[in-house]
């Protein structure tokens, strides 16, 4: 039985010296064999010249791609197919200058940034971790560094005696020197504007109606870390609103996606994302949604739902990622995508979305509707609807809380907060909340002072119930 095309096999009704391509693109990948005598439909045709080819084809794949292969003649049914079978390579193999790899059952020539990629991996090397000829130390902020400090010591994910080098040795501990240069991570994490070396390292963020319509926009530039943080607060106080909420006295701002769950989209973006693409990260703001996305290269055979599932952290910049490591901003246990939909679920708001197609790698976060149904209202509207979800158990306890100490401030006009707090089971605090929320609502007077008592005034009542 013959087995079908995929990323390990290829059919091929009769052989053409441009099946070297196919070759190299096995060698380029998991390896894998092409049958010479199948047509398209997967029939055995066999081949006339197989005794001349199994001659001539290992030195044209020796002199070609430099490689050796196994050609084997295999009869089915008297008929005669020629089998290639490829070995997986190590080290880059090219056909007359251009590179392929396999990709499911289709062949595809690399170029650009998928080149650099593959020719990196090829070397044991990541994108990050390439030496920037021209930018030195004096290039990189001193306020970054410091901040990093400050950050490693406080955490603890660095000893003592590495932050007290100077720079160049912090540098070298942390992995961001090759010889006399810097790498490509160093300036990403600690250059002033890293933008000046790297296009697109920066962060855009729009505000839209819809998807259409852009209201404005902004740009984070920056070292990464200062990057991340100046996202994140600038998202929570331009682009995103607070409902208002109050649970009792006490008023409850309430963003729409956590704080935790965007921290950590935010920095997944960061330093996960792919730098060779000169697109930076994009934030789109909705009155409903907010989208974060990042260009990202996913490990050799993981696919999304390996990404969401659990997995050993295989970060695509080790060294950026590191860093952010020691400075107590990440965790090293791929558990970030499981902290967003964690940090969702405690705060009883709509898991994420998360897409990826090709290499756009996308976060969607959409509002919940108690978020939406109190957006825009009033400090006053919101009040009126303490009985609502979000509030309803606890402002109903409270607003009886408030009865229950006008009905002893009645019966006991001397009565002092920390006798009300026995009574009514409460912490001294919460009664002091109480008794001015009903000042202020002159439901209630104190006369004389702190050796007075309290008058209740006639006719009133509490406005929650």
């Amino acid at each position: 039985m013959k087995e079908a095309e995929n990323q390990n096999i290829e059919w091929k009704e009769s052989w053409r010296d441009e099946y070297l391509k196919w070759i190299c693109g096995f060698a380029n990948s998991q390896g894998g064999t092409l049958i010479v005598g199948i047509n398209d439909s997967g029939d055995l045709v066999g081949i006339e010249n197989a005794k001349k080819l199994l001659e001539e084809l290992p030195n044209k794949v020796r002199d070609l791609l430099g490689i050796i292969v196994d050609i084997n003649l295999v009869e089915n049914n008297g008929i005669e197919t020629l089998q290639i079978t490829v070995p997986e390579y190590s080290n880059p193999i090219s056909f007359r200058g251009h590179y392929y790899k396999r990709s499911g059952s289709t062949l595809q020539e690399l170029k650009g940034a998928s080149l650099d990629r593959f020719l990196l991996r090829s070397h044991g090397k990541t994108w990050d971790s390439v030496p920037f000829p021209g930018v030195g130390i004096s290039d990189l902020s001193v306020l970054a560094i410091n901040k990093f400090r400050e950050l490693a010591n406080k955490n603890g994910r660095l000893d003592e005696a590495a932050l007290a080098m100077p720079d160049s040795g912090l540098l070298e501990k942390l992995k961001l020197t090759e010889s006399n240069y810097l790498k490509r991570s160093a300036i990403l994490l600690f250059s002033e504007n890293p933008g000046r070396f790297i296009t697109g390292a920066f962060v855009k963020i729009g505000y839209f109606r819809s998807e259409t319509e852009l209201v404005y926009h902004d740009e984070i530039n920056g070292d990464l870390f200062s990057q991340s943080y100046k996202t994140i607060d600038l998202l929570k106080t331009k682009y995103m609103k607070a409902a208002i909420t109050y649970e009792g006295l006490q008023r409850i701002e309430r963003y729409p996606v956590p704080h935790a769950a965007l921290r950590e989209a935010v920095l997944n973006s960061i330093v996960h994302r792919d730098y060779a693409v000169p697109a930076p990260i994009q934030i789109k703001v909705y009155p409903d949604k907010l989208k974060i996305w990042n260009p990202i290269i996913l490990p050799e055979n993981w696919n999304l739902e390996k990404l969401m599932g659990e997995h050993s952290s295989h970060p695509y910049n080790p060294d950026i990622a590191n860093a952010f490591f020691r400075a107590g901003e990440i965790e090293s246990w791929g558990r970030g995508i499981q902290k967003i939909f964690l940090a969702c679920k405690e705060f009883g708001t709509p898991n994420p979305v998360i897409r990826l197609s090709g290499n756009d790698f996308w976060f969607e976060f959409s509002y919940g509707n108690e978020y939406l149904d109190n957006i825009g209202e009033s400090t006053e509207e919101v009040r009126k609807k303490l009985g609502n979800k979000l509030g309803n158990k606890l402002g109903n306890k409270l607003g009886n809380n408030k009865e229950r100490i006008l009905e002893e401030m009645k019966k006991n006009p001397n009565v002092s907060g920390k006798q009300l707090a026995q009574i009514l089971g409460v912490s001294t605090t919460s009664v002091e909340k109480h008794i001015k929320y009903l000042k202020e609502n002159k439901i209630i007077k104190r006369i004389g002072g702190t050796r007075g008592y309290w008058e209740v005034m006639a006719n009133q009542k509490t406005k929650e119930k």
